[in-house]
C-alpha cells in the first residue's frame, strides 16, 4: 500500500437494512481507525442507503438475493463481485452471512484480495436444516466452505463458540485462522434498563416470522397459557420474509390474531420502545449466531427465555439471566413463560443479572474494537508478507 493512502474495507452484505442495523458500529470503528469503508449490498430503501451514506461510507449496489438458489445467477453474481474486487483493489474484505462467505470467499480468492474476513452469523439451514433441497446441496456448499475458510490471507469470525466447533469437528477450517468476536454488540445507552409497564406482563418474540425461529412452538405454547388462566401476553414482532424458505405464510399469522392466541404488529421501528413496554423476552428459536433480539432486551434489563441452542445460550445463562428451554417443546416454553409471568421478583433479578452481562461482555464499543483490532492485525501481516 503506498504510504499516505488510506486502507480499503469492503463490507460484502446481503441487504442494506441488515449493515444498518447490525454492522454500523463497526464500521464506524474501521472508519475511524483510518479505513476507507464501502458497503456492497443490495439496495431495499433509499432510506437505509442514505443511512449508510451519511456515516461516510461508499454503497455499491448488487443485485443479489438472500434466497436466490438459480446455480447461474449465483455464478453471475460471484463474477460481479470478482469484478468489484478487482476494480476496488480492496486491502480487506469482510464477508457477513454465509451468502457472501461462500460467493465472497470465491471471488476475493479469484481477484487475489490481500485480507479476506469471513463472518457467518449463524449456520442456520445450512446444518439443521432436513429438506431435500438442502441435503442435496450440502455436500457442494461444504466444499466450496473448505476453499473459502481455509485460504491462507483469510480469518474466519464466530459469534459463538458451538458454531466454531462444529466447523473445526466437521473438517471446514483450521481452528488457527478462527476468531471469537461475540456478535455485533448492542448500545448500552440507547437499550437501557426501565420499570416495567404497570399491568398484567408482556412476553415479546423479537424476530422475521420463521418457522424456524420457534414461532409455532410459541403460539403453542401460548394457548397453553390461556388454557391455565396465566394473565400473559405474547406478541410476535417482526415482518415477514418471502426470501426465506421457512417464512410462515401470511394467513397462518393471520389466523393465529384472530384466535387470541398472540399479538402481531409486524415490523416495530422502535425496539428499545417496545423492550420498555414489555416484562418478557422469549426466542425459542432451533439455532442462533448470537441473536441481537435477545442481547438488546438482556441490555434492556429484561429476562429471557430461549431455547438451549447455540447462540442463545451465550446471553441467557439458565436461572442467572433467564431460563432455557429444549427446543420445539411447547410444554417447557409455557412452563416457563408461565414461571416468570407469576413471579415479578425474578424478572427483576435476572433482569439485572442480564445487562450485567451485556456490559461485561457485549457493549457495541468493545465488539467494535475487537474487530478494528483484527483488521489492523491482517494489514500487519499483509505488509510484512510484503516485506519479505
Amino acid at each position: 500500500m503506498p504510504a499516505g493512502t488510506r486502507p480499503k474495507l469492503v463490507y460484502l452484505v446481503t441487504e442494506d437494512w441488515y449493515f444498518r442495523s447490525h454492522r454500523l458500529p463497526m464500521a464506524r470503528a474501521a472508519r475511524d481507525a483510518g479505513f476507507e469503508v464501502i458497503v456492497a449490498t443490495r439496495i431495499n430503501s433509499a432510506a437505509d442507503r442514505q443511512a449508510i451514506e451519511a456515516e461516510g461510507f461508499r454503497v455499491v449496489a448488487l443485485d443479489w438475493r438472500r434466497g436466490g438458489h438459480n446455480p447461474l445467477h449465483e455464478l453471475a453474481g460471484m463474477a460481479a463481485i470478482a469484478r468489484l474486487y478487482r476494480a476496488e483493489r480492496p486491502d480487506i474484505v469482510h464477508h457477513v452471512s454465509m451468502k457472501p462467505v461462500l460467493e465472497g470467499g470465491i471471488a476475493a480468492w479469484i481477484a487475489d484480495v490481500p485480507g479476506i474476513v469471513n463472518a457467518p452469523t449463524g449456520l442456520g439451514a445450512l446444518f439443521i436444516g432436513s429438506g431435500a433441497a438442502i441435503r442435496l446441496l450440502r455436500p457442494a456448499i461444504h466444499l466450496i466452505l473448505r476453499v473459502a475458510l481455509n485460504h491462507p490471507r483469510c480469518r474466519l469470525v464466530m459469534q459463538n463458540p458451538d458454531d466454531l466447533d462444529l466447523l473445526v469437528r466437521a473438517g471446514l477450517v483450521d481452528r488457527a485462522r478462527a476468531v471469537l468476536i461475540p456478535g455485533s454488540g448492542v448500545d448500552t445507552a440507547r437499550f437501557a434498563p426501565s420499570p416495567e409497564p404497570p399491568g398484567p406482563p408482556a412476553a415479546a418474540l423479537v424476530a422475521r416470522m420463521l418457522w424456524d425461529k420457534g414461532v409455532g412452538e410459541l403460539v403453542e405454547a401460548a394457548r397453553m397459557l390461556k388454557t391455565r388462566g396465566v394473565d400473559l401476553r405474547v406478541r410476535l414482532v417482526g415482518p415477514r420474509d418471502d426470501h426465506n424458505p421457512a417464512a410462515i405464510p401470511r394467513a397462518t399469522l393471520d389466523d393465529w390474531v384472530a384466535s387470541g392466541a398472540v399479538e402481531w404488529p409486524g415490523e416495530v421501528k422502535d425496539i428499545a420502545a417496545l423492550w420498555r413496554d414489555t416484562a418478557i423476552a422469549v426466542l425459542p428459536s432451533y439455532r442462533e449466531g448470537l441473536p441481537k433480539a435477545l442481547l438488546e432486551a438482556a441490555a434492556s434489563g429484561r429476562p429471557m427465555v430461549a431455547t438451549d441452542v447455540p447462540g442463545c445460550r451465550e446471553v441467557v445463562r439458565h436461572e442467572e439471566t433467564g431460563l432455557l428451554v429444549p427446543p420445539r417443546d411447547p410444554m417447557a416454553l409455557a412452563d416457563a413463560l408461565a414461571r416468570l409471568a407469576q413471579d415479578p421478583a425474578l424478572r427483576r433479578r435476572l433482569g439485572r443479572a442480564a445487562r450485567r452481562l451485556v456490559e461485561e461482555r457485549f457493549g457495541e464499543q468493545a465488539i467494535a474494537a475487537a474487530t478494528a483490532s483484527l483488521y489492523r492485525d491482517m494489514l500487519a501481516h499483509a505488509a510484512s508478507k510484503v516485506a519479505a
